[in-house]
């Protein structure tokens, strides 16, 4: 129990440092505005892709540490995601346009699976 739960918060906080750094470097170099208003559709696109890339990595670790069911564990943090992706879209949906959080939402399940998947493939392919 324990080590499923310490696979699990390991892929949860390495999505979250990764994206909350990204963020930051970004806001940095001027690229995205500290305030998150007045975004553009391009700009808005790149920070959906990256924070794809790093929820994927994130079940991918998931998967790979889980004990046993990586499948399960994966899907365990894309449930998380989830609630917490709806949540966001609810109270936080106002820092950006609408859909945005929303793709976050319709994508969380998706991106877990693949996650959890391409864990299996590489371990199936040794």
């Amino acid at each position: 129990m324990l080590k499923s739960f310490i696979a699990v918060l390991a892929g949860f906080f390495s999505n979250v440092i990764l994206s909350v750094l990204m963020d930051t470097i970004l806001k940095i170099l001027g690229i995205i505005p500290y305030d998150n208003l007045f975004v553009s559709t391009p700009l808005v696109l790149f920070v959906l892709g990256y924070r794809i890339v790093f929820s994927i990595f994130g079940c991918y670790l998931t998967a790979k540490l889980a004990p046993k069911n990586p499948m399960f564990h994966s899907f365990v943090l894309g449930g998380i995601g989830l609630v917490l992706g709806i949540t966001g879209a609810v109270f936080a949906g106002h820092l950006g346009p609408w859909w945005y959080a929303w793709s976050l939402v319709i994508l969380t399940l998706p991106i877990s699976y693949l996650g959890g998947k391409i864990y299996l493939w590489q371990e199936n392919s040794k």
